[in-house]
């Protein structure tokens, strides 16, 4: 074989054998630096502590000016709620049920005058509520309700209301052995009953109820008013999912807190790592063809030799084979150099991760690297079968 690449190596282009190595390392490098940034900054979106995380999601009608002059309820109708459960991303769903008489409360805080305030009360699914419920409980016997406030509220009142007003500031303990009253009034009827918080919920955005109580007080107070839900709860397998986004305002939906965004980032995430692999897998085809096109020529320019070589016995299978082994070792160079680059850049990239997000994990390189032995091999194939095939077709029309 030594022979045989002292024959046929003086017409080797050193030019055209480095274009296509470092388009190719290039090409290479960008492909695999798309595929491993991609697997580093998805967790940042899905996973159970990322900034983006969240298993449920608050869906309402988008409100028109129509609809806010007009004074009508946005409600769920039961085969909208139908058709968003049978969705692919959504694994559960509940709904919203809003008090649709009036409530107030006064609270009474030892050594200080009692203060009441208007208040409205809203209840879920008890397999919705992130808090213990034991205490969840509504006896319409012995009449206690039971209530569930958002911690912001709490937060609002200690660091605003409390410092503005000199007023105590409260810890949770002590907000749930305050004595709490409530004045529900609807249907010709007014009746105060004894009510205590029984925890704070950091999911729920409203003053919660049991369901029990909520379907009992809504039939007493208010039996003919209308009790679709007007908001609903769903759990999601993935709130990153990018059908959410689509699901959402293809049917006029809105979700609370700006949840829709994670979706929308993670869709626009992936959509920039395609055109990002695209661009590299295109670079990685023109070098591709420009190693053929090398290798097609230098035959060519060997041809003679190539035929005088055929004619005195060497085999097809001989006579290709420098040429094979000069395109495999350029790939595996290519690919070798394309990994110490990629281990280097992610150095970097994840030096800067870990300043803005501390809990970023530093996942496996080897599913990257086994995507680029995966091309190192497919190319490598195909390359050594077109020189094989270009031979063939030399030793055929030799006559």
């Amino acid at each position: 074989m030594n022979l045989v690449w002292k024959l046929l190596r003086r017409h080797v282009s050193l030019a055209q054998l480095a274009a296509f190595f470092l388009a190719n390392l290039l090409g290479v490098f960008v492909v695999l630096l798309a595929l491993q940034f991609y697997r580093d900054v998805k967790p940042l979106f899905t996973q159970g502590d990322g900034f983006l995380r969240s298993d449920y999601l608050i869906v309402n009608k988008r409100l028109s000016a129509l609809d806010v002059l007009g004074g009508s309820a946005q409600t769920f109708s039961d085969a909208e709620i139908e058709e968003l459960r049978s969705q692919s991303f959504c694994r559960s769903l509940g709904g919203f049920t809003a008090s649709r008489y009036d409530v107030s409360c006064r609270l009474a805080v030892q050594g200080m005058p009692s203060f009441g305030t208007d208040m409205f009360f809203e209840s879920v699914p008890d397999a919705f509520l992130d808090v213990d419920v034991r205490a969840w409980l509504f006896d319409e016997a012995h009449p206690v309700v039971p209530i569930i406030l958002p911690r912001t509220y709490l937060a609002l009142y200690n660091f605003g209301f409390a410092r503005s007003k000199s007023l105590p500031q409260l810890s949770e303990g002590l907000v749930g052995s305050l004595g709490m009253q409530v004045a529900l009034r609807g249907n010709g009827l007014d009746e105060r009953f004894d009510a205590r918080v029984v925890g704070f919920s950091t999911r729920l955005n409203t003053i919660l109820v049991p369901e029990s109580f909520m379907q009992w007080s809504n039939r007493r107070y208010a039996p003919q008013a209308d009790a679709a839900p007007t908001r609903l709860i769903v759990e999601v397998q993935n709130p990153a999912d990018d059908a959410i986004p689509r699901y959402m305002d293809a049917h006029g939906y809105e979700l609370e807190d700006n949840k829709l965004e994670a979706g929308r980032t993670m869709f626009f995430l992936r959509v920039a790592a395609g055109l990002v692999l695209g661009v590299g897998l295109l670079i990685s085809a023109l070098a591709f063809y420009l190693l053929m096109l090398s290798i097609y020529l230098l035959v060519q320019k060997n041809a003679d030799k190539l035929c005088n070589l055929l004619l005195i016995g060497y085999s097809p299978c001989r006579v290709a084979m420098p040429y094979q082994l000069l395109a495999v070792t350029l790939n595996a160079v290519v690919l070798l150099l394309a990994v110490i680059a990629l281990w280097a850049a992610r150095r970097y990239y994840l030096n800067l991760l870990w300043t803005m997000f501390p809990r970023v994990e530093d996942g496996p390189l080897w599913p990257t690297v086994a995507v680029g032995a995966v091309l190192f091999l497919c190319v490598s194939a195909i390359n050594v079968a077109a020189i094989r095939r270009r031979i063939q077709l030399i030793w055929k029309n030799k006559d």
